[in-house]
């Protein structure tokens, strides 16, 4: 039973990533249309800032895509574990994204605190993940011999 649910597990993982590669393909080919579109109408090669930040926007969201999609491989494919790391780092990027195509004009206060402790929380735990996975490993000391 436990090696059908690996192979169906692992299927499943494939399964995903696939999609994940179709859905990054699509979003890349939409991104560049938009980006033709906006270079070859009237003002020609000309870019508002609100088209800025949606291209901008959708760049990110392909980035996390590819870097969710480069995990997965690199992660589970090759060596059969998930790395707390890189779903930190995904996190972190995310949350950049957010921040970037952010309308301060429109947000509130309450939200911008929120997004600054998210930043904030992200930012320790994956500072003390790594400062963990650097300190070398100890092994236990066998209890002493009293017999002696």
């Amino acid at each position: 039973m436990t090696a059908f649910l690996k192979k169906y597990e692992t299927f499943m993982v494939t399964v995903l990533m696939v999609m994940m590669a179709l859905i990054l393909f699509l979003a890349t080919v939409d991104l560049a249309w938009i980006i033709l579109e906006s270079v070859t109408t009237p003002p020609y090669l000309y870019i508002s800032v609100d088209r800025l930040l949606e291209l901008f926007g959708q760049f990110m969201l392909v980035i996390i895509g590819v870097e969710l999609l480069e995990t997965i491989m690199r992660t589970y494919m090759a060596h059969r574990e998930y790395r707390h790391e890189v779903v930190m780092s995904v996190a972190i990027i995310a949350i950049a994204r957010k921040v970037i195509i952010l309308d301060i004009k429109e947000v509130d206060t309450f939200a911008l605190l929120g997004i600054a402790a998210i930043i904030l929380a992200l930012t320790v735990g994956f500072f003390f993940m790594k400062k963990a996975s650097s300190m070398p490993s100890v092994p236990p000391t066998p209890p002493e011999d009293k017999s002696q």
